[in-house]
């Protein structure tokens, strides 16, 4: 059984207070010209250049606001985090809504990276206990979940409803009841919305997969199951309803995890950095894929430097006790490292970094109609 991510995101959600939307914004100094990292943005996408979509990034956790376990360690550098990002080839980076004030944080910062961010909107499954201690009602939540959708959606700000589904490896977070009558109250939100799924399945693929084919004609634009860590079977069957596949570093961490991505059609595969958790670690099975590269056939064609940028290692990184301007935290995955992901995969699918990549791209805009 894989590891679990940690769960701070989760169970700050009860005990203790977060940032709201506004307080969330104000405190990150923006010194980052968006139309000067746009041209940059197009620049990369030229000739052979990297050019990834991030289709699953938590820009909205507290540790891209230099706070951890609800104590400021360093100033906010979410600036920071985009600029390498842009700088990596990672073009455009969906921010992941995991329950209605997080999806309002996601839905902002998509307005203020206007072209480069985008947001989803949802309530992940183990957050679904928000539901039933909302300050009104329970249908009062979903019914402002649902507005805040379609009013992001009309704006091109909102590309996908989720993150949701189900998770049966953390029920202690929230019972499988109340998952299963809160993952199909969001799909009926889902069916009137018409955008397509940021979907999460955790141990729970039977139950997942009968809810999910009993509304396959109402979901014309199906989705994606991000952070894929099933079985070869389970990933064929999602396949074979229709889903693409999302992978990042938890789903590589083991001989068999690589099996099931070796297998994932390239024309259904997506790729993300989940950051930020699930990055690759030394200890994982994918990381022998990562010693070599340089030296392989994969990375002809590519000069040192992009390898560096592609590769994650242009940028030092330190303890978050000892940050300054510019550097990456330890253990804070980033969207800058979404190469890796991509290096890896490649390898394991015997295709070259370019190939995947642009399969990769090309699946993520034509889903998300992200516009390139």
């Amino acid at each position: 059984m894989n590891r679990l991510r940690p769960l701070c995101r989760f169970t700050n959600s009860f005990l203790k207070p977060r940032l709201n939307s506004a307080t969330f914004l104000n405190i990150h100094n923006h010194r980052f010209n968006m139309s000067t990292a746009t041209n940059g943005v197009l620049e990369a996408g030229q000739g052979d250049k990297p050019r990834y979509v991030d289709i699953g990034i938590n820009l909205t956790d507290p540790v891209y606001s230099g706070i951890y376990y609800d104590t400021q360690r360093h100033p906010a550098d979410l600036p920071s985090v985009i600029s390498r990002a842009l700088t990596a080839g990672c073009q455009k980076l969906i921010v992941t809504g995991s329950d209605l004030e997080e999806s309002r944080k996601a839905v902002e910062l998509s307005k203020e990276y206007s072209g480069v961010l985008f947001a989803t909107v949802g309530v992940h499954p183990c957050s679904c206990l928000q539901f039933t201690k909302a300050p009104n009602t329970p249908d009062k939540y979903l019914q402002d979940l649902e507005l805040l959708a379609l009013e992001a959606k009309n704006t091109n700000h909102c590309v996908a409803f989720g993150e949701f589904g189900l998770d049966y490896d953390r029920l202690t977070l929230c019972p499988k009841d109340v998952q299963l009558e809160y993952f199909e109250k969001q799909l009926d939100i889902a069916t009137r919305l018409h955008l397509p799924l940021f979907l999460h399945s955790r141990a729970a693929h039977e139950d997942f997969v009968r809810i999910l084919k009993a509304r396959l004609e109402e979901l014309p634009k199906r989705g994606v199951v991000h952070s894929f860590t099933g079985t070869k079977e389970e990933m064929e069957e999602l396949v074979a309803l229709g889903f693409d596949i999302g992978v990042n570093g938890c789903s590589l961490k083991t001989e068999e995890n690589l099996e099931v991505v070796k297998a994932i059609p390239m024309e259904r595969l997506q790729i993300e950095t989940d950051g930020p958790w699930c990055e690759i670690r030394p200890s994982h099975a994918s990381s022998k894929w990562l010693k070599g590269f340089e030296e392989g056939k994969k990375g002809e064609g590519m000069s040192e430097g992009e390898k560096s940028i592609e590769g994650g290692k242009g940028w030092k990184s330190v303890k978050k006790e000892k940050w300054v301007e510019g550097v990456m935290i330890k253990g804070r995955n980033e969207p800058c490292m979404i190469g890796r992901v991509a290096w890896v995969v490649a390898g394991v699918k015997g295709v070259s970094v370019k190939e995947l990549r642009e399969a990769a791209w090309k699946n993520s805009c034509k889903m998300f109609d992200l516009g390139a």
